[in-house]
């Protein structure tokens, strides 16, 4: 695609927004709104999958700059509007089956696409890190590397063919004088009969033979291609898989564009820092000057009309250009003396509204204010100032645009000046307020600060004690590399965890039936309450982050490979406390309190960081196998502190993994893990999109291969148990034998009935923990509310008859 198509593409998702922000509401019912919440949850997907295609194609570093501002907030207000869909429907798994017909669109249009620009910031960090891990892990021995062998000479390889050559045809030259000599020895003459009428009895019959074969082969062959040809055409079969010159080209051009990204913004970067210094060195000077005696006026002037020194005190904001923004003089004493008899009667009626709030909240929740869809119109506004209606054919190759830099140059430093001139101004009016008290009598009071010292003491938190003082990050790094803290993941991504979306409508959350969870949704649930939350400080900070949370399914079922595509997708840091794997190290109690401190301080000093535990349920058993010598109860008191010590700021995740559990205490359970989300086994559709994926590129699979039968047979297994059957059956011997013989699906079945299904009876089991879990349990109170409800209007209706 070209410059302009990428523009096009950005206009039109702009588009998309504009609409989307124009509909929003102010502040809905999130139960009875559902449907409008899901709406605008969709539509916000679609816009922020066209920004994430924008952001990484699109040259002009400019643009891409306000993209992905734009792309950072449309991620945010997706998080707000899942959370509220969660408390609509009091259940982690959002289903917008009704919304996607309405909206004329499929699963796939709407599931979410992680973008990669924010990991791609991060590059040069992310290689350094794992060149760190590598070397590390390299001086112990444990990088299985594979070793890349030399490249030969050009006589070398001559050499090594000729002598394979020579092989070669010596063995052909020994098979051709074996053969001759077998038709030696048939040919011999028998006794007592001719040469000639034995060779024209056996001739003649060997060719009607031949001739037969031949011709049967040639007309089963024209008549099948001519079937192939015909299901081709009514596309009963699928066109064979063929490496497209198209697509190879367009993949080609993407990584051009990336690459052509970096050289823009580089240069960006410089014309950006010399306009700077252009400016600093011209107009700081003038500028300085302007904004003094812009606001020396304005002083002057209230001091003046009013006879008093207006009250310059320190805020966010720069205080210069608030007073000047100011329409008149005497109105502010007005408005705070407005608002301190309505805060004084506002307290008064306080305790009333807190308990109708309470009871509001309990029936009717409302949807949270948005933190994003202010930047969302900054950003709106922004580029119908800036690039909706520029006229861009002077400028095909994308390069910056001078004026745009100067402006924003220009402003920058205009704010920075203004800190200098209020803080001018402070000093130049306590000096006069100094002079006139001298001037009218009037002595200094000193006021006493230890009440301040003593409330800054109690406001402060209690900091943790540094058990590392003097070392460095990178010596911290590697003792838990050499340790095994920190690992290696393999490079897996969230889009190879093959699944499909469900098509189930909205189910109310005032009824017992939950609809059926699809793998594709496991996938899209992740993405929201893991990876996005993570990409980004901003994102972090003003959406409902996580930090904890549980995956539970049977064995096989990707909760591992899923773990992995996370730290991927956000570049994180992976920390290992699974009790088998700190077994040894850093005995006793000082030895696990320094084991907690320098995973919480390198987990912070490397964000994004992912602490993660597998088999969660052991440090909660009631009773600890005697066969198991991990000692999973070291952890037990302390998980709760590490999870409650997370700040704000600190992007890190404790990421739990279990296959059964129902064998921990609950309540404890609960007290560590914020969220639970329960893998299922896989349904018919990812079963069978499975099997068409990992077969459908291979050579040698026919087009008349049963998917749907292996799809069906393999009912009951989990996806990693369906991958170890297909690796035994598919071993490279197999693979290279694929032209000549074709995969059987039998092969497949006979693999599979080696290996152990998920049982009826662990199904039960894991359901039956499901409904522990306390979002089933707020979703059964809603239920038995209303139970309760009904009855009572019933009760009433009767006995008003009866009266």
């Amino acid at each position: 695609m070209s410059h302009k198509s990428y523009d096009l593409l950005w206009r039109a998702t702009h588009e998309l927004l504009t609409s989307i922000v124009e509909s929003e509401p102010q502040q809905a019912d999130v139960r009875q709104q559902r449907k409008q919440l899901a709406t605008l949850y969709l539509r916000y997907i679609t816009a922020a999958n066209g920004f994430t295609e924008c952001v990484d194609q699109i040259v002009q570093p400019q643009k891409r700059i306000l993209i992905s501002k734009l792309l950072t907030a449309t991620l945010g207000r997706i998080c707000e509007l899942k959370s509220d869909l969660v408390e609509a429907d009091l259940n982690e798994y959002t289903h917008c089956g009704d919304v996607l017909d309405s909206l004329k669109l499929t699963p796939r249009d709407v599931d979410l696409i992680i973008p990669n620009y924010f990991r791609l910031e991060r590059k040069e960090e992310l290689d350094y890190r794992k060149g760190i891990i590598d070397s590390v892990l390299e001086k112990l021995g444990l990088l299985h590397k594979i070793e890349v062998k030399t490249p030969l000479s050009e006589q070398q390889a001559i050499l090594l063919l000729q002598t394979h050559e020579r092989a070669r045809q010596g063995r052909l030259r020994a098979q051709f004088m074996k053969e001759i000599k077998n038709l030696k020895e048939r040919n011999k003459p028998q006794q007592g009969e001719d040469d000639e009428e034995s060779e024209a009895k056996i001739s003649l019959p060997a060719a009607l033979c031949i001739q037969k074969v031949w011709r049967g082969y040639q007309a089963r062959r024209a008549t099948r291609k001519k079937k192939i040809q015909e299901m081709l055409l009514i596309g009963m079969i699928p066109n064979k898989k063929k490496n497209n010159e198209e697509l190879m080209k367009s993949l080609q051009n993407m990584d051009a564009r990336r690459k052509l990204q970096e050289i823009r913004k580089k240069h960006y970067e410089a014309v950006v820092v010399k306009c700077k210094n252009k400016l600093e060195k011209h107009q700081r000077a003038l500028v300085l000057e302007q904004l003094s005696d812009q606001v020396r006026s304005w002083l002057y002037e209230y001091r003046e009309q009013t006879g008093k020194i207006p009250d310059y005190t320190v805020s966010e904001r720069s205080t210069s250009r608030m007073l000047i923004s100011r329409q008149g003089t005497g109105t502010d004493s007005e408005l705070s003396k407005s608002t301190q008899i309505s805060s004084k009667e506002s307290k008064k009626s306080k305790k009333s509204k807190d308990i109708k709030e309470e009871i509001e909240e309990e029936t009717a929740p409302k949807t949270s204010i948005s933190m994003f869809l202010p930047e969302l119109n900054f950003c709106k506004e922004e580029y119908e100032e800036n690039w909706k209606n520029k006229d861009e054919s002077q400028n095909p190759n994308q390069y910056h645009y001078l004026d745009i830099i100067e402006n924003e140059q220009m402003e920058n430093m205009e704010n920075d000046l203004r800190k200098v001139v209020d803080e001018m101004m402070r000093v130049e009016l306590q000096l006069l307020q100094e002079a006139l008290d001298r001037d009218r009598g009037h002595k200094k009071i000193r006021k006493s600060s230890k009440k301040s010292k003593r409330s800054s003491k109690k406001s402060k938190k209690k900091k943790e004690k540094d058990l590392t003082p003097d070392r460095t990050t990178e010596s911290l790094f590697e003792e838990l590399i050499a340790n095994g803290i920190i690992k290696r993941y393999p490079e897996v991504f969230l889009k190879d965890f093959i699944g499909e979306r469900s098509y189930h409508t909205a189910v109310p959350h005032n009824t017992g039936k939950d609809p059926k969870v699809f793998l594709g949704d496991i996938r899209q649930i992740l993405a929201e309450f893991c990876i996005i939350p993570m990409l980004h400080p901003q994102l972090h900070d003003t959406t409902p982050h996580i930090k904890s949370l549980l995956l539970a399914g049977s064995e096989g079922s990707g909760k591992d490979f899923l773990v992995h595509a996370i730290c991927n997708e956000i570049g994180a840091t992976l920390f290992d406390l699974t009790p088998a794997n700190i077994v040894g190290k850093y005995p006793g109690k000082s030895g696990l309190i320094m084991l907690l401190h320098l995973v919480m301080k390198v987990a912070r000093l490397m964000q994004p960081s992912i602490i993660f535990m597998d088999n969660a349920e052991k440090p909660f058993m009631k009773k600890v196998p005697k066969s198991d010598k991990s000692d999973p109860k070291r952890l037990k008191k302390d998980l709760p502190k590490i999870i409650k010590n997370f700040d704000i700021e600190d992007r890190i995740i404790f990421i739990g993994v279990t296959n059964c559990p129902w064998n921990a205490d609950q309540k404890l359970l609960q007290q560590v893990y914020q969220k639970f989300i329960f893998i299922p086994r896989p349904e018919y559709s990812s079963r069978f999109a499975f099997w068409n994926q990992m077969l459908q590129d291979l050579d040698g699979i026919s087009w008349h291969f049963n998917f749907s039968g292996v799809s069906r047979i393999s009912d009951g297994y989990t996806i990693g148990v369906i991958m170890s059957a297909l690796n035994e059956v598919l071993t490279v011997k197999r693979k290279l034998q694929l032209r000549v013989k074709p995969l059987n699906p039998l092969e497949i079945i006979n693999a599979l009935a080696k290996r152990v299904p998920v049982y009826k009876e662990e199904d039960e089991a894991m359901a039956n923990w499901w409904m522990k879990t306390p979002m089933c349990k707020r979703r059964t109170k809603a239920i038995e509310s209303l139970i309760e409800m009904e009855e009572e209007m019933k009760a009433k209706q009767a006995n008003a008859k009866r009266k």
